[in-house]
């Protein structure tokens, strides 16, 4: 579908915003991050308190080396995540469908490694990335995969109402 273009005084958004917004002016700079030894309940704490979904997974130098969820803690209670169409389609193919996660810290249920992104890049490759996904938020790392912050779907949509104003 094309969407015209029209100017952002219009209060339409233009097609080309989000090449213009980079994740480094949109991202979560003060990032909350767990490491993989911590236990799991501490980390469902800390996502209730902050009322937050996700968490980098930093090991001691501040590297990226996993994500974890509300849906990965909830997996361990056998809330299942949705499984997509392409994990159907995989199954049909033999390959099994994901399984209940089981353990006691932070290692043991998080999905790793993390999908990243650099703070150069534009909304729109992380829109298409969080839309493949199915993903709500992107930790985004420098040239050594240091954590430099976070990018979701809340900070995207943030920065695009501001800018339409």
């Amino acid at each position: 579908m094309n969407t015209p273009e029209k100017s952002t005084n219009d209060g339409y958004l233009r097609s080309s915003m989000g090449l213009e917004l980079h994740v480094q002016d949109v991202m979560t700079k003060n990032v909350i991050t767990v490491q993989k030894l911590e236990s799991v309940m501490s980390v469902a704490k800390i996502l209730s308190e902050k009322n937050i979904s996700g968490l980098p997974v930093v090991d001691k130098e501040k590297r990226v080396i996993g994500i974890i969820t509300q849906a990965d803690i909830l997996s361990i209670i056998g809330m299942r995540k949705e499984h997509t169409l392409k994990d159907l389609l995989k199954h049909m193919l033999g390959e099994p469908l994901p399984e209940r996660k089981m353990g006691d810290i932070v290692a043991d249920i998080m999905v790793a490694p993390a999908l990243t992104i650099k703070a150069h890049a534009n909304i729109a490759e992380v829109a298409q990335i969080m839309d493949e996904k199915r993903i709500r938020r992107l930790p985004v790392v420098d040239d050594d995969n240091m954590l430099v912050g976070i990018i979701s779907r809340a900070d995207i949509l943030k920065a695009v109402l501001k800018k339409i104003q």
